[in-house]
């Protein structure tokens, strides 16, 4: 359990340091999305923490509930525990020892206890304070910087007409590279699974567990670049909503026996070549850094009709 909290710690400060940086980087017209992307993404979080201390405990109750919320908040705030009084006192009225502060009894002879501020409120006010703090500098900063997101995408675009490509939106979720790779597949009319023809319900999980299943079975190709077990970089790419990068379009390729080409900022193409593909047959990502949400993300990039 104290293993399990540990990480769970660790992933929310890292998503709370993304998410702060991001809130940073907005403007006023993607302040609201970004907000909106901000809480979805704390809030799958949350669950996931909540399924995985569940499991580890053995069923689901209020404490893993509040285990979770305190991680939350801890994490976010990063407050110290307020020390509380015990006793609430008053100034000794016939002033024997001046300064000398004796407790307030009550009328059945005991101590007034005091009163023990409320953690969770205390903690909400001073979150709501910092991000407008934030929200205020960031609109500050922003007036003096170039609107990266519209440069990026404007000359995104000009290079997708010079390539005879045009981009489908892949919604910003995480998922992302694997939704838009599982359409490129889609387009070449390659199956996602091991039966031809059988189109799953949702497929970025059939592309996402192709990928895990690769890394897993070729541990020696991958372990060189982790940072951290295999078990938990595989539970992550086929469990979780873990972005995907370049170790897992690797993999992809390798699996699928077929070319990626991911489109970049300034016309840069990144080949990622798999052997034994098919001549002439290439899967098309666009990826921008700036562009959605919290930061880096896919678009499938079909050919233009």
């Amino acid at each position: 359990m104290e293993e399990l909290q540990s990480r769970h710690r660790k992933e929310l400060r890292d998503l709370q340091s993304r998410i702060t940086q991001k809130k940073k980087q907005a403007n006023k017209k993607s302040r609201k999305g970004v907000n909106e992307e901000c809480d979805r993404l704390e809030a799958e979080l949350k669950e996931q923490h909540q399924a995985e201390l569940s499991r580890l405990g053995g069923q689901e109750n209020d404490d893993t509930v509040d285990a979770i919320d305190d991680q939350l908040e801890d994490v976010t705030l990063q407050e110290a525990e307020e020390k509380t009084p015990s006793t609430t006192s008053v100034e000794q009225p016939n002033g024997d020892v001046p300064g000398e502060k004796l407790s307030a009894p009550l009328e059945n002879g005991t101590q007034t206890q005091g009163k023990k501020p409320n953690r969770q409120k205390a903690r909400l006010a001073k979150r709501a304070a910092e991000q407008e703090e934030q929200a205020k500098q960031a609109a500050e900063e922003a007036k003096n910087l170039p609107d990266m997101k519209q440069q990026e995408r404007q000359r995104m675009l000009e290079y997708m007409r010079e390539r005879g490509l045009h981009e489908k939106e892949i919604r910003a979720d995480g998922h992302c590279l694997y939704s838009a790779f599982a359409d490129q597949l889609e387009q070449l009319q390659v199956p996602l699974g091991s039966q031809p023809g059988e189109k799953p319900s949702v497929p970025y999980k059939v592309v996402r567990a192709a990928a895990a299943d690769y890394i897993e079975k070729h541990q020696d190709d991958f372990m060189p670049f982790l940072e951290e077990p295999l078990d938990e970089y595989v539970h992550k790419v086929r469990d979780t909503g873990e972005w995907g990068g370049q170790l897992e379009l690797m993999a992809l390729a390798k699996s699928y026996g077929i070319d990626i080409n991911v489109l970049q900022d300034f016309g840069r193409v990144e080949k990622i070549e798999a052997q034994g593909s098919d001549a002439g047959q290439a899967v098309w990502l666009g990826y921008y850094k700036h562009g959605f949400g919290l930061g880096e993300h896919y678009n499938s990039l079909r050919k233009a009709p």
